[in-house]
């Protein structure tokens, strides 16, 4: 007969139930912890609410005012950067898992997309009857004759340049003669042309010396009235926000002189020191189209040329038909040159 331990056997049992007990009792606690946790739908307030923040930010910069630093035409400047956030939002997101958070992304890309969406792919067309480039060849530019030559290779029919000092004056005068027999120079602005100009005249903009010029250019399908201009520098400081006086100024003034121009087809070339979203330059694109917008290939970033990060150098077109937009190659300046093809 076997004999059965029973001591052994009640420790047996008594250590099977203590077990079986601590594993409810961690199931009971896992199962409170999960209805305590928040669902999908509930976590990330935070992050849902910058993304709806962001949205509305993009969708009504327009309203932002500017008595404030001037904040609005800030924001304005630096828009399309916006867009950079939302991967950001939505990695965070993703990390918590929250589904409100996703959902509310929806506002700023659906938002960035009607803006910019646009500029993502090539508008170009290769047949134009006209070239034109505009440089802001920089006061401190190192090789104006380099840069010179350069500008001279790009086929351009009409080039303006800005920001002409007197010391490098000669140097374009002197490079650019055999290419453009046809040249003015108002100020510290001018024009070179492979084609006669006439009625030439300076554009006051509120600043001196001058800084923009108005010349018709005689093509084949007609007279063309061409401006150029360089309006005055943006500053920004965290104590003043965005400085932009003088060429809010200039840019009314300019807008002015567009709307007063006879000549149905007309071509603005300059560094505007401002991109189009700004709200400054509403009496310009109220008149004017931007051919970046219309023919180019991205957003055509120009300063500064080391890391372009806004398209401040513009050429605005009315009454001819923007074919192509593009950037040519760094000089010595700071900036980058901008090219457009058109057609009547």
């Amino acid at each position: 007969m076997t004999q059965v331990d029973t001591a052994a056997t009640g420790q047996s049992d008594a250590d099977h139930r203590n077990t079986g007990s601590g594993t409810w009792r961690a199931g009971v606690r896992r199962a409170i912890r999960a209805g305590s946790r928040p669902g999908p739908w509930k976590r990330g307030p935070v992050l849902a609410a910058l993304a709806l923040l962001l949205g509305l930010l993009m969708l009504l910069h327009a309203e932002i005012p500017n008595r404030t630093k001037n904040l609005g035409s800030l924001v304005e400047t630096f828009l399309p950067w916006f867009g950079l956030l939302i991967p950001v939002l939505l990695a965070g997101a993703l990390w918590r898992r929250s589904a409100s958070a996703v959902v509310a992304l929806l506002l700023p890309v659906v938002v960035w997309l009607n803006l910019f969406g646009g500029l993502l792919g090539d508008k170009s067309h290769p047949d134009a009857d006209l070239t034109v480039v505009s440089h802001n060849v920089g006061a401190d530019n190192p090789d104006p004759a380099g840069t010179a030559r350069d500008l001279a290779a790009s086929g351009a029919d009409v080039l303006a340049l800005e920001e002409l000092s007197e010391q490098a004056r000669g140097t374009y005068e002197k490079e650019l003669a055999q290419t453009y027999p046809y040249h003015t120079v108002q100020g510290t602005v001018g024009l070179w042309s492979k084609l006669p100009l006439s009625d030439t005249r300076p554009v006051d903009v509120m600043m001196a010396p001058v800084r923009a010029l108005r010349t018709t250019v005689a093509t084949d399908h007609g007279p063309l009235a061409v401006y150029v201009a360089h309006l005055g520098s943006v500053r920004v400081n965290p104590r003043a926000g965005l400085s932009t006086g003088q060429r809010d100024g200039g840019a009314y003034a300019l807008g002015e002189a567009v709307a007063a121009e006879r000549n149905e087809r007309v071509v603005l070339l300059g560094d505007l020191n401002g991109t189009m979203d700004d709200r400054a330059f509403d009496g310009l694109t109220s008149r004017m189209r931007s051919v970046q917008d219309t023919a180019g290939d991205g957003f055509g970033f120009s300063w500064p040329a080391t890391f372009p990060v806004a398209r401040i150098d513009q050429i605005l077109v009315r009454g001819v038909e923007p074919r192509s937009a593009w950037l040519l190659p760094a000089t010595g300046s700071d900036h980058l040159p901008v090219a457009a093809g058109i057609n009547w």
